[in-house]
């Protein structure tokens, strides 16, 4: 598949992450209306393509809903929003991720943009993309998990360091590796796929 595309899918929640996390509480707002604006584009180019990407569509309801509260609510919102719901939106998208692989696998319909249209309906590229999809939305969930947990962790602290190693290791070094192994993971799962495959089943040039 496009890797850049596939990326690409992601660059809300990315951004949403890294501006929400430094900026104070009113500042989550903002970043989800910033995301809003970014799956809107996103939305308006994917017309003109390929069509609508249900990543894309499931970013914008969270997102919208995320930007909406925070405007509306208190500074309690606010608050609840920047140490609990930042967090959560790594948790939610990854639970959407894993809730839609039997409806469309979301790596689905990236791939779609690269394979030919008579290999769309083989085995192979359901099994390829069902397995991708899995394992994102469990990647995705685990960073938001980690993120979570330092949160708890901060409410709980009695050692002024402990936050600080608490966010090098689960707010960087759990997240990049996670990242790390799912990007080597969609570059070798199709080709050993392709390989496992009996011949003539379709799963040449798959992805």
């Amino acid at each position: 598949m496009d890797n850049l595309r596939f990326v690409l899918g992601f660059l809300p929640w990315i951004v949403f992450s890294f501006a929400a996390q430094r900026l104070d509480a009113n500042g989550v707002a903002w970043s989800a209306t910033i995301a809003v604006v970014m799956t809107l584009v996103a939305l308006a180019v994917a017309h003109r393509h390929h069509g609508p990407k249900i990543l894309t569509l499931g970013s914008f309801v969270l997102f919208s809903v995320i930007a909406v509260v925070g405007f509306v609510g208190g500074p309690a919102v606010d608050q609840w929003l920047f140490e609990w719901g930042r967090p959560l939106v790594g948790v939610l998208l990854g639970l959407y991720a894993l809730v839609t692989v039997p409806v469309m696998p979301f790596t689905e319909e990236y791939a779609r943009q690269t394979v030919p249209r008579e290999y769309w309906g083989t085995p192979t590229f359901h099994k390829i993309n069902r397995v991708l999809s899995a394992a994102w939305g469990v990647a995705i969930m685990v960073i938001g998990a980690s993120g979570l947990l330092v949160t708890a962790l901060d409410a709980h602290a009695v050692d002024a360091s402990q936050p600080h190693m608490a966010d090098l290791l689960l707010n960087w070094v759990v997240p990049i590796g996670v990242l790390w192994g799912m990007i080597r993971f969609t570059a070798a799962y199709p080709e050993r796929v392709r390989k496992e495959s009996a011949p003539g089943t379709g799963a040449t040039d798959l992805l």
